[in-house]
């Protein structure tokens, strides 16, 4: 199963300037329970914005750049690779950015998704969510509170069965 894992807003936004533009703990606090202990894809734009690899997850960085090394992760050239390099996990999680994203969403089988219930200036977006293809199997949702600005539902779509052979 190849998850895509995203924290989005209303309007589908991302983030600006290689930056989230906002501070979740408990998305932090559930984004790192979920991944732990499997691969994670990523762009190397959005490894950047990390600055260096994530604990106990094997970090997979996606780049045109031939020439890219980095030290603890393992470096491919397509999102194709990337999924191959990750085989052996049994639930690589996708974590982006915008460009990854817009290929994963194709392939991915389930969506993981934190949606703040808020509008952002942003520079990069989430893909849109066609609901003909994704069916929304869980949801929690949740208030702001002193540690959370904004509110946020945690949200899980598989894709439809009829929208494989499509």
């Amino acid at each position: 199963m190849i998850t895509i894992i995203a924290a989005i807003a209303n309007n589908n936004a991302l983030g600006k300037d290689n930056q989230l533009i906002w501070h979740l703990p408990a998305d932090l606090k559930r984004f790192k329970k979920v991944t732990l202990n499997h691969h994670i894809i990523m762009g190397r734009k959005t490894f950047e914005s990390l600055g260096k690899p994530l604990p106990k997850r094997t970090t997979i960085i996606i780049t045109r750049d031939t020439k890219l090394e980095v030290d603890g992760c393992i470096v491919v050239h397509s999102l194709k690779d990337a999924i191959n390099a990750a085989k052996q996990d049994e639930n690589p999680y996708i974590l982006g950015g915008a460009e990854i994203y817009k290929q994963a969403i194709d392939i991915a089988d389930k969506l993981d998704i934190t949606l703040v219930h808020h509008d952002f200036d942003a520079d990069v977006f989430f893909p849109e969510i066609n609901l003909n293809i994704w069916e929304e199997t869980s949801r929690e949702d949740f208030k702001a509170d002193n540690k959370n600005k904004y509110d946020y539902s945690f949200v899980s779509y598989l894709r439809k069965k009829e929208a494989l052979s499509n």
